[in-house]
């Protein structure tokens, strides 16, 4: 069996950045997707923190880590809750509509 290296863990951590990026720029139309694919971005961020911090034997890397997981969280708990509270206003969660609220 192959050990697993930091090069594999960074690999991982590029496909779910690179995942992340594509699913805010092709799919503009879903609040939720957006929301979802922000959550990737950050989870990559993660693996990369802890893949490091691991590696060179230091647990800063995991606490910091700990930080944005509970940012993570708040930012999914807020920004579902305005999703809500925007769909009984207005029917739909389409991010066009969204412009409409300026002013």
């Amino acid at each position: 069996m192959l050990p697993v290296s930091l090069g594999h863990y960074l690999a991982v951590s590029a496909v779910l950045l690179v995942l992340g990026v594509f699913g805010i720029f092709l799919n503009r139309k879903n609040v939720i997707v957006i929301l979802m694919s922000i959550e990737l971005i950050l989870l990559a961020v993660n693996l990369n923190l802890v893949a490091f911090s691991a590696t060179l034997g230091d647990l800063a890397g995991q606490i910091f880590a700990m930080f944005v997981l509970t940012v993570a969280a708040a930012e999914a708990a807020i920004g579902l809750a305005i999703v809500v509270v925007y769909f009984r206003n207005r029917g739909s969660i389409e991010v066009e509509d969204v412009t409409l609220m300026k002013g």
